[in-house]
């Protein structure tokens, strides 16, 4: 395990958040304790309850919410599916002089 001072893992964050994500271990000193840095996995629902406060129906209703906003925008033709092709292609025009 690699470990560093606060100091130096300030200094170096970006780094080591890649290490850690690449399953390396690092340690990071806080007093008389070492606390980790490893990457979790994380799902949505379980986020939005632990991070928000929000509950499971809360979240569902928010999806119905957004899925009726979604339909709405699309039938009143405020809303379209462009592929990658066809976004790249209005790109180009835009950016012809």
């Amino acid at each position: 395990m690699q470990t560093l001072t606060i100091t130096d893992a300030k200094k170096n964050l970006g780094r080591l958040l890649e290490a850690a994500a690449r399953g390396e271990d690092i340690g990071i000193i806080s007093g008389a304790d070492i606390i980790a840095l490893r990457k979790v996995e994380v799902e949505s629902t379980d986020y939005a309850g632990r991070e928000y406060g929000v509950t499971d129906a809360e979240v569902e209703e928010a999806e119905r919410a957004a899925d009726s906003r979604f339909r709405k925008l699309k039938q009143t033709g405020k809303l379209t599916v462009t592929t990658h092709d066809e976004l790249k292609e209005l790109l180009e025009k835009a950016a012809r002089p």
